[in-house]
């Protein structure tokens, strides 16, 4: 069979770019190992064990606290909430299979044949499926498109088995709440999934190699966060390594030690979740063979065309630089199928929101502080507290504030960082001015309606300005 484009990965960078190529007119198919004889499990890591499940049980798990914690606040009385993990999970997995099941129609809808089995590049232009069964094919393309995203990071000494060892997957298919849970490494996974399991009533403690939390983010927001955490009843233990685990049938004994060096402690848990970061999935492709070159990171260099080293072979999403953000590599999905059809496909790097899914949640867009210092940036800053917001009063969600980074000279808007309940929401209208350049000025001279959350943005543009109205 020939295509136009064959895609190889069905996550969100995936599905996406074949969607945007059938749009165009280009005859495309789309490569995914994941699922059965059956037929492929579409959505990748995303949609089936990732951002998706993860959310549903985030936002079960606040309701769960809230009618356990917050209800009285308000004048409600409601008997002592009772956990049900088996429905919850049930839960989670209709939402998931609504998903999965949502791209499988989107697939038949654009007209994109799906091809279930493990994709191997075996030229340019050239590949290989081979099923579960072993049985192969060979479908030929003018384009290929590697979009096969991220595995977890291993961490040696700690040996994964989904059961008391657990990765992201199995953390969020737990049969029972662990008494006490572990989490290696204090980033965006380790922090979400630590923070479902603390609500359910487990006892949490991160282990983070760095001094602080939630590396790569502003340092601001990452030690107010990790107050706001503190106080919900996780713990810390920064400037750590784990250096080994053993398994019994109590649970998990790790071996930890100061990352600076120095003698080590045990630490004992009946569930250990490593979440020290993802890494490129590339195996099997056939890489080496087909001539296409990774770096050092094992990523596949690209220029600003998603030309990898072989000429019709394309990369995006997590296999390539930058975050490993599902709607970063849907963006890039879109862009290389628009440059393969001959049009003027492009992603702003400089404008990616990113939000952490906690309880309250965080959200950034732009630079952080620490960027804009080392890069001789000079700046005005403008931050607004949630306690000062008349909505977030009347919600009882008053934790976090609102920073606004502006160009000294310019006023152009550089960076905003949010912590609030609903900040991946929030994040967006700041996404917007900065993707047309706007200033603070701009954003502090918009309408907000009041009463709203949305109105500590505006007030944190006021006070790059030194004026701000309600604190």
């Amino acid at each position: 069979m020939s295509y136009d484009v064959i895609v190889i990965g069905a996550g969100p960078g995936g599905y996406v770019c074949a969607i945007r190529a059938a749009q165009l007119g280009l005859k495309t198919a789309i490569v995914e190992k994941r699922g059965t004889e059956k037929g492929a499990l579409l959505g990748g890591t995303c949609l089936n064990v990732g951002c998706i499940p993860s959310k549903a049980l985030l936002h079960a798990s606040e309701l769960f606290e809230e009618a356990g914690h917050g209800f009285k606040a308000m004048g409600i009385e409601v008997p002592a909430p009772k956990l049900d993990l088996k429905t919850m999970m049930g839960h989670k997995q209709e939402v998931v299979d609504a998903n999965v099941n949502g791209v499988s129609f989107l697939m038949k809808k654009n007209k994109v044949d799906v091809h279930y089995g493990a994709g191997k590049i075996l030229a340019a232009g050239k590949v290989e499926v081979r099923d579960a069964a072993g049985k192969a094919s060979t479908l030929e393309t003018k384009a290929i498109v590697i979009a096969t995203g991220s595995d977890v990071t291993p961490l040696k000494g700690v040996e994964i088995d989904e059961k008391t060892i657990v990765s992201s997957t199995g953390a969020i298919a737990l049969d029972k709440v662990p008494e006490r849970m572990v989490v290696i490494g204090a980033g965006v996974i380790g922090l979400e999934l630590g923070s479902v399991w603390r609500r359910l009533g487990a006892k949490v403690e991160v282990i983070e190699y760095l001094d602080r939390i939630l590396p790569g983010m502003d340092a601001e927001v990452a030690k107010q966060s990790q107050r706001l955490f503190e106080k919900q009843g996780i713990s810390f233990r920064l400037g750590a390594k784990v250096t080994g685990a053993t398994k019994s049938k109590k649970g998990v004994s790790l071996s930890v030690e100061p990352a600076a060096g120095g003698e080590a402690q045990t630490v004992e848990a009946d569930v250990v979740l490593l979440a020290i970061g993802r890494r490129p999935y590339t195996e099997g492709l056939g890489l080496e063979a087909a001539g296409v070159t990774l770096d050092q990171r094992g990523r596949i260099p690209t220029d600003k065309h998603y030309r990898t080293s072989v000429e019709g072979i394309y990369a995006i999403g997590d296999v390539i630089a930058g975050p490993m953000l599902a709607h970063k590599a849907e963006d890039e999905g879109i862009a290389v199928a628009e440059l393969i059809a001959g049009k003027a496909g492009h992603v702003n790097y400089e404008v990616i929101p990113a939000v952490v899914y906690t309880y309250p949640e965080i959200a950034s867009v732009g630079r952080t502080e620490e960027e804009l210092k080392e890069a001789g940036v000079a700046y005005n800053v403008g931050k607004f507290p949630l306690t000062a917001n008349a909505r977030a009063r009347a919600n009882r969600t008053t934790e976090g504030f609102v920073k606004v980074l502006a160009d000294k000279e310019t006023d152009r808007v550089l960076g905003v960082h949010i912590v609030a309940a609903g900040a991946g929401e929030l994040i967006h209208e700041a996404a917007v001015l900065m993707e047309f350049g706007g200033s603070s000025e701009d954003l502090a001279r918009t309408c907000h309606a009041h009463p709203t959350i949305s109105e500590a943005v505006k007030e944190a543009a006021l006070a790059v300005e030194k004026r701000a109205l309600h604190v």
